[in-house]
């Protein structure tokens, strides 16, 4: 019941909002308005008001740039977003490759200065010791290694 009498009583508003005006003068000399001019008058027609214009989307138009339908906006929005998530991952990815080379140059560099005796293969796979020229050198490799990935 009650959804029923909101429903004329919005129905009658809308009607009187879309309703013609007019103008006319009466008959003592004041200007008058209404929606039906009495009869006899000289009345004038007025034009609807201007309805509001739709607010203009989230982001302003740049010079030349077409208004898109809200279909083309909500893909670009869509894209924009799948391009700012895979940026993410790929950071976070470089961040723990980042972390994981830092934790890797830091154990050879504890290796090294361990004091213990450190070996590589040669081309015939044999097992040779560096000796103490090599193992500074070594030493001065891991350390840039750290530097460059311990930032």
């Amino acid at each position: 019941m009650k959804r029923t009498l909101l429903l004329m009583l919005v129905l009658g508003f809308a009607a009187g909002a879309s309703a013609q005006q007019f103008r006319w003068i009466d008959k003592d000399g004041r200007v008058q308005y209404g929606d039906t001019p009495p009869p006899g008058v000289k009345a004038t027609r007025l034009k609807p008001p201007a309805s509001t214009a739709p607010a203009p989307s989230g982001a302003a138009k740049k010079d030349g740039e077409k208004g898109l339908s809200p279909d083309a906006a909500f893909r670009k929005r869509q894209q924009e977003r799948e391009a700012e998530e895979k940026k993410a991952a790929q950071s976070a990815t470089d961040a723990e490759t980042k972390r994981m080379n830092c934790i890797a140059a830091q154990a050879e560099v504890r290796s090294i200065e361990g004091g213990h005796r450190i070996s590589t293969t040669d081309k015939s796979g044999e097992r040779v010791y560096l000796n103490d020229d090599q193992r500074g050198r070594e030493l001065e490799r891991a350390q840039r290694a750290v530097s460059s990935w311990c930032n």
